[in-house]
């Protein structure tokens, strides 16, 4: 049934009486109104039904607007939704939501108040958001304490003339179980998909460019995320204080800090990532701030296998107990330096008879299995002293270091710590290219 809002509510208590009279339910007669003014849009909102649809016309409504019934908004096209800078434009209060078709625009940044393009409230489950152009600089989506929301193909674009940790995030979660983010094109906001204890999420098909972390994860568990794009950011993929995580299949390049980040995360599986050019070009940079491939810092259990790290100031860097990590079938390419792990634990970075390639490496396969014969180590006793003490680098190239080195190889004077590869891999894998 279509109508227009010039239907008054008179007419719509008429047809109630009808439908009573009938024995007919309301629901099964869902409409589908059309409105061109802000003046209209607010009527409606607080007269519509559950199951209908409101379409607006072209041109520009000023917003705040509430939903709080399960409906549908959607456009005829070029249809703006103007927030003038002040709160959340949208706010859903009802399940089983869709919004799609729309621009919305200059929304409020006071992120205490949770200011988005569209607010979903808590208990607002099932909500369903695509196809929307959003652009300004809180949230572009805020959701809390609800289930099952999908959030797919919108444009959301922050304000990038704010400092990074003044802008608000592109999609920020929060205590919500069963997302689902796909085919989003985020930019210029504080992190691009940002999930708080969160759990059963799964990231897919977006791209990710000019923010601090492309995605990031905080005290979530069981979550997925493939086939993300995540490039001219800070960092590419923040696995934080999180369980159960599977990063797969995913691209991060131009970043600043690093590709992916394991802080204090545990059971969870990094495979098939392509990481380049993680590169800090500050010049004036002091000890800790290399770009880094991947960064385990205190994160345990985790299964690391299958990925590409090229070009990166350091491929591998670990540090505040982050040994017990199974890595293997890794592949490190001209990164600068190609590990960094100042510990005292001896590590195996080989499993079943398969380790890591490696670019430096020299050694030969005698058996043609495209293994190499001689266990493949990364970093030596003499690097992580020029780790410690930085400012010895200038001696790094002089003939008492050339000594020092040679006589460690020749000599055990130390305890054997560091990272040994004792099955290195003389073959790339030919599947990584960006």
């Amino acid at each position: 049934m279509y109508r227009s809002v010039c239907n008054t509510s008179l007419q719509r208590t008429w047809q109630l009486a009808l439908f009573i009279a009938l024995g007919v339910g309301t629901n099964s007669h869902a409409e589908t109104i059309t409105v061109a003014s802000t003046s209209e849009l607010t009527q409606v909102l607080v007269e519509v039904k559950s199951g209908d649809r409101i379409i607006l016309a072209p041109g520009r409504y000023q917003a705040p607007f509430e939903i709080r019934q399960s409906i549908t908004l959607s456009s005829l096209g070029d249809s703006i939704i103007d927030a003038a800078g002040i709160g959340s434009a949208i706010t859903v209060f009802a399940a089983n939501v869709e919004i799609s078709g729309l621009r919305i625009t200059n929304w409020g940044n006071d992120h205490y108040e949770r200011d988005a393009a569209i607010l979903i409230e808590p208990g607002a489950d099932g909500v369903k958001i695509h196809n929307n152009n959003l652009q300004g600089n809180g949230f572009g989506v805020r959701a809390d304490e609800l289930n099952n929301i999908k959030i797919n193909n919108n444009v959301i674009v922050g304000n990038n003339t704010l400092y990074t940790l003044d802008r608000g995030d592109g999609i920020h979660l929060q205590h919500v179980i069963g997302s689902e983010i796909w085919g989003n094109t985020i930019s210029g906001v504080r992190d691009g998909v940002y999930l708080e204890s969160s759990s059963q999420s799964k990231v897919y098909d977006n791209q990710l460019f000019d923010q601090q972390y492309g995605i990031h994860y905080m005290y979530t568990h069981d979550d997925e995320a493939f086939n993300n794009r995540s490039y001219q950011v800070d960092g590419g993929y923040a696995l934080m204080d999180s369980k159960r995580i599977h990063l797969y299949s995913n691209k991060v390049w131009d970043a600043i800090d690093f590709g992916i980040l394991l802080n204090m995360t545990k059971d969870s599986l990094v495979e098939l990532n392509q990481v380049e050019q993680i590169v800090n070009r500050n010049e004036n940079q002091i000890q800790g701030q290399e770009g880094k491939g991947i960064f385990v810092y205190g994160a345990r259990d985790n299964t690391i296998i299958n990925n590409h790290f090229a070009d990166n100031d350091i491929g591998f860097y670990m540090a505040m107990g982050g040994e017990g990590n199974l890595v293997y079938g890794n592949q490190f390419i001209d990164n600068f330096s190609q590990v960094k792990y100042v510990g005292d634990s001896l590590l195996e970075w080989s499993h079943e008879g398969r380790g890591n390639y490696w670019s430096g490496y020299l050694g030969w396969d005698h058996k043609s299995q495209g293994v190499g014969n001689t266990a493949y180590q990364p970093n030596d006793n003499i690097d992580k002293l020029f780790w410690l003490y930085p400012e010895a680098n200038f001696l790094m190239d002089s003939p008492i270091v050339v000594v020092l080195r040679w006589v460690q190889n020749q000599f055990e004077v130390t305890k054997p710590s560091g990272i040994v590869d004792s099955y290195p891999l003389l073959q790339q894998n030919p599947a990584f290219s960006l």
